[in-house]
C-alpha cells in the first residue's frame, strides 16, 4: 500500500453489503445505498492538540468499524476503492 493517511485520518475499505432482495426482485448495486460497515487498511500518526500533545487513535489496522453514510472521500488505488476520513466519522468499533 502507497497510501499513509496525515494527522487523524484513517484509510478504511467498505465491507460489500449483502444483496438486497424485496419481494423476490434483486436491488440493481446503483439503487443501493453504501455500506455503512468498514475494515481500517491504515491510521495517520494521531491528532495533535493546539498546546502540541499528540492524541493516539482508539483504533487500529485490522478493525471492524460502523462509519457515517457520506462521510469521506472516496479514492481508488489499483482498481480498488478505498475511504479517506477523519478519526472523528468513525462512530463505533465493531467487536
Amino acid at each position: 500500500m502507497n497510501i499513509q493517511p496525515l494527522g487523524d485520518r484513517v484509510l478504511v475499505q467498505r465491507l460489500e453489503a449483502e444483496e438486497t432482495k424485496k419481494g423476490g426482485i434483486i436491488i440493481p448495486e446503483t439503487a443501493q445505498e453504501k455500506p455503512m460497515e468498514a475494515r481500517v487498511i491504515t491510521v495517520g500518526t494521531g491528532k495533535v492538540m493546539e498546546d502540541g500533545t499528540k492524541v493516539d487513535f482508539e483504533i487500529k489496522k485490522g478493525d471492524r468499524v460502523l462509519i457515517g453514510k457520506y462521510s469521506g472521500t472516496d479514492i481508488k488505488v489499483e482498481d480498488v476503492e478505498y475511504l479517506i476520513l477523519s478519526q472523528d466519522d468513525i462512530l463505533a468499533i465493531i467487536k
